[in-house]
Parts: structure tokens; sequence; C-alpha cells
């Protein structure tokens, strides 16, 4: 049975343009569009679709709005497509906070003739997001209670080298789960690097994001950057991040690339460099996701000592990447979201 999508834009150039797109799909099929939130309310009330494609920035009532409405009454898989603008970057972040399942990017100019270029892409992100199980509002991934005090002035914390460096990778419905993590931790964690797909522009904000959020520091990599306590690097959107090591400490390499998995930046490549530089120091982590990017990267680190951790399938949006990790062998512990941030500090405990 096909998948029914229903269009929410206000521009008449974008539904008819994925009207045309979703013809040429035998998976995928428009179950209908508006221009609104509040014309398409009833419509999706009556004739629920499997997912809804939402867009942020419209008169009237806005998509993240209409999102929080949404996923409070009865949860839809929802794709975000955003602009690339301030405000849109913004909105759609705060879109994923509140249980959307992907962000498409789009340019202001030339949209009709990206949207058939990135037709491949559209059409996967569609079938992810029909498999995926978002979350009632109020009912996102339920958070530990923090392990240590909120963010406190640390004289030289950040001088501290880290001699056990910890990984991480997460896809679909990763950036709920990084933040149920990241938000648990204690100011003095062991220092991470993080990958999540997400696109070009909008990893800086997330950072910041968290930033506000955690007692660690977070922020967007930048090359170079060195690995320390207290701190949690996340790969800018559109480049790849590796784990370097130099005169016994740790940092990362942020570099352009061709896609690995699909994906830039990938998980694969961040946790292969870890493999190779740290081995059975380091600590990886696979949290949701669909598709498999990670779990070879992963594989590796298991063969090399390292300790790997998988999050449950129970506690994730799709349980794609974990899985494929567990079927290589590649995991040492499969945890719920809720009991990984101690995970990681009795790792740390360990010395």
């Amino acid at each position: 049975m096909a998948i029914q999508v229903y269009v929410v834009d206000d521009s008449a150039v974008v539904r008819q343009t994925l009207l045309h797109l979703l013809q040429g799909d035998p998976e995928i099929q428009l179950l209908g569009s508006a221009p609104n939130p509040l014309i398409a309310g009833p419509a999706i009330r009556k004739n629920r679709p499997d997912v809804l494609l939402l867009d942020i920035e419209m008169p009237g009532m806005d998509g993240l709005t209409f999102l929080r409405q949404i996923m409070e009454e009865s949860p839809i898989p929802t794709v975000i497509c955003s602009t690339l603008t301030t405000d849109g970057s913004r909105m759609a972040l705060e879109a994923l906070a509140a249980g959307a399942v992907a962000v498409v990017a789009k340019p202001r100019l030339g949209l009709k003739q990206f949207l058939e270029e990135s037709r491949r892409e559209l059409l996967q992100t569609l079938r992810t997001a029909a498999r995926s199980r978002p979350l009632r509002s109020g009912a996102a991934p339920v958070r530990a209670a923090p392990l240590s005090a909120p963010r406190a002035p640390l004289a030289g914390l950040h001088a501290l080298s880290v001699n056990k460096p910890i990984v991480l990778g997460a896809s679909t419905g990763g950036t709920q789960a990084i933040e149920s993590v990241l938000t648990t931790l204690p100011a003095d964690s062991p220092g991470m690097a993080i990958v999540l797909h997400m696109p070009e522009r909008f990893t800086a904000m997330y950072a910041q994001r968290l930033d506000g959020l955690c007692a660690m520091e977070v922020r967007e990599a930048r090359d170079g950057d060195r690995l320390e306590r207290g701190v949690a690097l996340i790969a800018p959107g559109g480049r790849h991040m590796q784990l370097r090591k130099s005169g016994g400490q740790y940092y990362v390499s942020v570099a352009d690339g061709p896609p690995v998995n699909r994906h830039k930046p990938s998980v694969d490549v961040l946790f292969r460099s870890a493999a190779e530089c740290a081995g059975r120091d380091a600590l990886a982590i696979i949290l949701t996701g669909m598709g498999d990017d990670g779990a070879r990267g992963m594989k590796a680190l298991h063969d090399k000592g390292a300790r790997t951790v998988a999050q449950d399938e129970a506690s994730c949006v799709v349980y794609g990447m974990p899985m494929e990790a567990l079927a290589l062998g590649a995991v040492d512990d499969v945890l719920p979201l809720g009991q990984v941030a101690r995970s990681i500090m009795s790792f740390d405990a360990r010395g």
C-alpha cells in the first residue's frame, strides 16, 4: 500500500512540484495539499495521512504551532520543509524538538529546480518518516535526573585533556535523543565528538540551543578543536568530522569530502577515525536513526576493544542504525535512552 503524504505549504509552486515528483513513485501517493494549516487541519483529521510534509513560515498559523497541535492530539510523522533563513532554521529546530522526524532545507530562489534535483533524497526522507514512531507532545524521551548540579565556573576544566574520548552518532529522531542525553550529563563530563545527520546551517543553531540547556558546553566543531572535559563538539552540517591524536591529546579534524553512506557528516567517518587513533580507549554510542551509517565504524571500534553502546528499539524513533550495528556484532550494551548518560559516566569513572 502506498505511503499517503499530505503537503501543507503556502507556495503553489511547491505544491505543484511535489505533486509532479510524487506521481512518479508507486510507493508514495499525494493524499492532498493545502496552502495553510487552517485548511489542512480538518482535512487530515478526516483522512489521516501516513506522513505530513509541512512548511514552517506561513500566514495565518505557522507550521510550528500547527505541528504542536498535531503532536498533542494524535502524532503524525512530520517532515519539515524550511527555508534557509535564520528564522526558518530556528523554527525548524524547534519543530524537531517538538517531534518532527526530519528537516528538508529549501532555498528561497530556484525552488522548483532544487526540489526536482533533490527528488531521490526527498522520497527517501518520506519513506523514513513513514516508518518512524513520533512521540505525543509532552511525551518526549524522559530524561533521567541530572547527574550533577547545573553548569558553574570550573577554573581550568577545559584545559584538562581527554584520554578516553567519547564518539556519538545519530540520525532520525536524534535531535531529541541527543538533547535527552546531554542535558542529563554534569558540567565535568568527558569530552565528546558528535555526528548528527542535519542540514548545513542548522548544526550551529542546534549546538547553540543545546548549550543553553546543558551543564556542559556544547558548540559546533571547528577544525583543530581539542577534545576537552566539559565540552561536546557537534560536526557541522555539510562537512565530515574525524578524531585525531597528537602529543597525547585528541582533537577533531573538520573538512569537506564526498558523502559517505549518502551523508555528510557521516557517523562512519567519525567512528572509523576513532578506531584508528583511540581504539580500546574510546566509548562509541549509536542512537536512533534510519539506515546503517555508523554500523561498520562501530564494528571497527568494537574489534579494537572500544566500549560500544546502542539505543534500544523501544526508545528509538527509528530503529535502523542501532539495529544494523547490532546485526554486525558491534554492540556491547543495548540500553534505553534514559540510561545512556549514566553509561557515559560509568565509563569515565573507570579511569
